[in-house]
């Protein structure tokens, strides 16, 4: 739509003294009532016609608009309006342009604003000159429009300029980058270019990150090419802006090296250039190198921090549990007056959950001003992931009794807890919300949704979502595949898996490191080998989390010495690496190579935790090392600063027991400053049982009677010991027992992987497929070993046979 007027819009007078101004509509679209209210009036003391622009809202200004014949007429007031007798001399036409012009960058707030403004310059005659200043003034309109997202009226206006400047060009592409439309964006910086334009360095920075949020990495850096040819040819040479926008770009699209080479080239650095860098390294998860930039920056150039910086680092200190530094950056945020940023708080909350004092965080939540979205949902996961499930659902309680909207990633969070709360009821009524919300097409959702309905045990709906969504992104597969494994479905698990493969999707780190520990459970190394093998073709192993699961599968199925060699080839170790290896050397009776790994874990300045004291005293426990047992523990609370758990207080007793010195043992558990717990009567039971003290055994039996200590493990060894002094009246007791209370020894299984599929079978099982045919087989071969005249197997009768069992496991 466009509408041609004359450079002095014709007007007549009426008989009844009102003024009428005409302009012709070159268009079959009529002209809006909105788009043209009263533009000009005459004074009476000075004659002379004056616009508008700052009389929109005087209330004697009326709009007697009627079109006709494609004729706009716009109608003043009479009582204040005298027609001139000579229309173009009385034109100030500098004074009109001058405040066009400065209406159209600096006053108008609205939309509406924005039209008015395009009558007028249509009115005026505006849009078939071609002189500078007109060009600027149909140019900023076209800004105008953009600034008030109306980007449809913004093309209309751009296609039908005579002339096109820059501030237009950039206009309609800073309003495709706004709306989203990226690849359009892109194309319509090639279109600028070919068109004959030469950009400039508010055109770059458009461009760039219009191809950064696609993660167009080639189309970058054809931009970047562009950036410099411009320069060369044209000497425009890009600002600081444009480096930083070229630095996040290439970061984002994954390219960190050249990233780091701008960054490096760069002869002036300030704290926007520092902050994309920064945030660049963070965004490919390098968190240590993201740090060693920021305190290069402090200590090396003197940048005064900003709160978008503060806010970036904060979480990664979370990530890498660098307490000290987080708390320091916290105090430069108080002193500079940061912690009132919305920005800065959520950071900090984030940080203090991945610390895991969620007390420091709820802190910091509830001395906030005000709590966004992102505070509720930050301190919601926060809760979640910490454990803290029930504390976390009355938190989204409180949320939406405070009004805020749930978005997808505080559902997702919500979810989560309602998975490990078993809260089938609530996961379906926040299902009913996302689906209203529009939000089951977000791919964490999906996967939320599966994880919490495969855990509440509602296979069908888990799968019902997981076949719609699960061609489409692998972080579903992921889910269930985590789902399953946690219900021991690894029939599931397995053809999941098989699936993804057919799908076309690539297993990414997280879809490794939820295989690997079905195939530990299993002890299917075979296909843990193949896993291996896809991890290091595809470059996951310099994963961290990858290589900790790798080695913790190789070692629990046996094969301790390829998990060493994994843990020898890994580049970077964390504390979960040395865990990890060190628990598997005490397991397997190497408690001299566990020892020395501390050391080495030492050395690498890794500070041991207590998940590494329950190792080594593990491994001092299974070698009968009982001195060198008690120098641990005591370094653990001395050196370390670490107070024992009940784990501690656990091996300690394992290790006396399995010494003989049960006396001691006993002792310990009388001086322990908490109630011992199932496990530490357990491993006294068990070091009764096996050095024949039958009267301290009858003794702890009812000493886990009276305490009512649920176990049923623990139980079933107590009748096993009545059952050898022949004590059958409380064997059978305790039997008893065990059935009122609903203790049932989990049955024990096995597995054996035959053609690429793995059978398990339960004790007593009857459900396999091919139970009967195994029966067969079996009678079979007894038949055959009695006609060879071999000896019978001892004890064995038919109804043994039902010990095999249950499950046929479909695998890849």
């Amino acid at each position: 739509m466009f509408y041609r007027a004359r450079p002095y819009t014709p007007c007549t007078r009426e008989a009844n003294g009102s003024v009428i101004i005409t302009a012709t509509i070159h268009s079959q679209v009529a002209l809006p009532r909105r788009l043209v209210p009263p533009l000009f009036f005459f004074t009476r003391r000075s004659r002379s016609l004056l616009p508008l622009l700052s009389l929109f809202s005087v209330p004697f200004l009326k709009s007697c608009l009627y079109i006709k014949h494609q004729t706009i007429h716009f109608t003043c007031c009479h009582s204040y309006c005298s027609f001139p007798s000579a229309m173009p001399n009385l034109l100030d036409r500098d004074l009109l342009e001058d405040n066009l012009l400065s209406h159209l960058k600096y006053g108008s707030h609205h939309l509406s604003d924005a039209r008015r403004l395009h009558a007028l310059l249509v009115v005026g005659g505006f849009f078939y000159s071609i002189t500078s200043l007109h060009v600027s003034l149909t140019s900023w309109l076209v800004h105008a429009y953009v600034k008030f997202g109306s980007l449809e009226e913004a093309l209309l206006v751009f296609h039908k300029l005579s002339w096109k400047s820059n501030i237009a060009w950039n206009a309609i592409l800073r309003g495709l980058v706004q709306v989203g439309q990226f690849p359009e964006a892109i194309e319509f910086y090639r279109w600028m270019i070919a068109q004959g334009m030469v950009p400039d360095n508010f055109t770059y920075p458009l461009a760039l990150k219009a191809c950064s949020e696609i993660s167009a990495l080639e189309l970058g850096r054809e931009v970047v090419r562009s950036i410099y040819l411009f320069q060369n040819c044209c000497n425009i040479k890009p600002n600081i802006y444009v480096e930083c926008a070229m630095i996040d770009m290439f970061s984002k699209c994954g390219s960190l090296e050249e990233a780091r080479k701008l960054f490096e080239d760069m002869r002036r650095k300030d704290i926007a250039s520092w902050t994309a860098m920064i945030c660049g390294t963070l965004q490919n998860g390098d968190l240590m190198e993201a740090l060693h930039l920021f305190r290069r920056m402090r200590s090396e150039e003197g940048i005064q921090l900003d709160s978008e910086i503060v806010s970036a680092i904060l979480p990664a200190c979370g990530r890498l549990g660098t307490r000290q530094l987080g708390t320091t950056l916290q105090g430069c945020a108080v002193r500079s007056g940061f912690e009132v940023d919305i920005y800065v708080s959520n950071a900090l909350v984030d940080m203090y959950c991945k610390f895991g004092d969620m007390h420091e965080a709820y802190q910091i939540f509830s001395n906030m001003v005000y709590n966004d979205n992102v505070s509720w949902s930050t301190l919601i996961s926060g809760c979640i992931q910490n454990c803290q499930y029930q504390h976390g659902v009355k938190l989204y309680l409180e949320m939406k009794r405070s009004g805020i909207r749930t978005t997808a990633v505080t559902a997702a969070s919500v979810l989560a807890g309602f998975a490990k709360l078993k809260l089938l009821k609530q996961g379906k009524e926040m299902h009913s919300y996302i689906i209203k919300q529009g939000y089951e097409t977000d791919f964490v959702v999906g996967s939320a949704l599966i994880n919490m309905y495969a855990s509440c045990g509602s296979k069908r709906e888990s799968e019902k979502i997981f076949k719609i969504m699960s061609d489409r992104d692998i972080t579903i597969c992921n889910s269930a595949i985590m789902g399953h494994a946690s219900d021991e479905d690894f029939d599931s698990v397995f053809w999941i898996f098989r699936r993804v493969w057919d799908s076309g999707l690539k297993p990414n780190s997280i879809t490794l490191i939820s295989i690997l520990p079905v195939c530990t459970k299993m002890g299917t190394v075979k296909q843990g080998k193949e896993i291996h093998g896809y991890a290091i073709r595809s470059g996951h192993t310099m994963i961290l989390s990858v290589g900790n699961s790798l080695i913790d599968m190789y070692c629990k199925c046996g094969y301790l010495d390829l998990g060493m060699k994994v843990f020898d080839q890994m580049l970077e170790k964390n504390i979960v690496t040395f865990n990890t290896i060190v628990s598997a050397h005490g397991i397997h009776g190497r408690p001299q190579q566990a020892f020395a790994l501390f050391n080495e874990m030492k050395r690498a300045n890794i500070r041991p935790n207590k998940v590494t004291f329950v190792g080594l005293l593990s491994a001092c426990s299974h070698a009968g090392l009982i001195d060198r047992g008690w120098s641990i523990y005591r370094s653990m609370i001395d050196d370390y600063h670490l107070p024992p758990d009940m784990e501690h207080y656990s091996c300690i007793v394992d290790l006396l027991g399995r010494a003989g010195q049960i006396g001691e043992a006993c002792s310990f558990v009388r001086e322990m400053p908490i109630e011992p717990d199932i496990n530490i009567f357990g491993n006294l039971l068990g070091a009764c049982r096996v050095h024949n003290k039958v009267e301290l055994a009858d003794l702890i039996g009812r000493k886990i009677s009276q305490e009512n200590l649920k176990a049923s493990t623990y139980h079933a060894l107590l009748s096993n010991i009545y059952a050898s002094m022949e004590r059958w009246d409380d064997a059978s007791k305790v039997r008893t027992v065990m059935k009122e209370e609903g203790m049932v020894k989990k049955p024990g299984k096995s597995w054996i992987e035959m053609g690429g599929h793995v059978h398990v079978f339960h004790a007593r099982g009857t459900t396999h497929p091919a139970f009967h045919k195994i029966q067969d087989t079996i009678e079979s071969l007894m038949l055959e070993m009695k006609n060879i005249e071999q000896n019978p197997i001892p004890n064995f009768c038919s109804n043994d046979l039902v010990g095999i069992e249950d499950e046929f496991v479909n695998y890849l």
